[in-house]
Formats: structure tokens, C-alpha cells, sequence
């Protein structure tokens, strides 16, 4: 579990900023499902939410501000 965490972490941070950066985001309210997708994880291997969810819930959180030095 513990080698996990890192690897989750990183596909988190990664998910919010794609989410960030992409033109066509919309917002997500509460409880809405979010669009599947496939981000680059720890050691190049790929990560899709679905995996994710198939393993029970999912959070996204974002850390607003959390990289510009202010």
C-alpha cells in the first residue's frame, strides 16, 4: 500500500493539471462523474481512471495555488 500511494499521488496531481490546462474542461459538481482518461503514472506506466474505480472510490482534490510560490 505504501508503494502505492506515490504512484496515486502522482496520477492525482497529474489529473488536476490536464484538467487545468485543457480548453474544453468544464467544472465538475459534487458527485458528478468525471470523464475516463489515461495519464503516464510512476515508471512510464499508464493509468486509466476506470482502473481506478474498479477498485472502489476515487477522490480528486486540487490544490489550487499548491506551485506558484505565493
Amino acid at each position: 500500500m505504501r508503494k502505492a500511494r506515490p504512484m496515486i499521488r502522482g496520477v492525482l496531481l497529474a489529473a488536476v493539471a490536464s484538467l487545468i490546462l485543457a480548453n474544453s474542461a468544464h467544472a465538475l459538481e459534487v458527485g458528478q462523474k468525471a470523464p475516463d482518461f489515461t495519464l503516464n503514472g510512476a515508471g512510464g506506466k499508464q493509468v486509466k481512471l476506470a482502473d481506478l474505480l474498479g477498485k472502489g472510490p476515487v477522490v480528486i482534490f486540487t490544490f489550487i495555488q499548491a506551485f506558484t510560490g505565493t
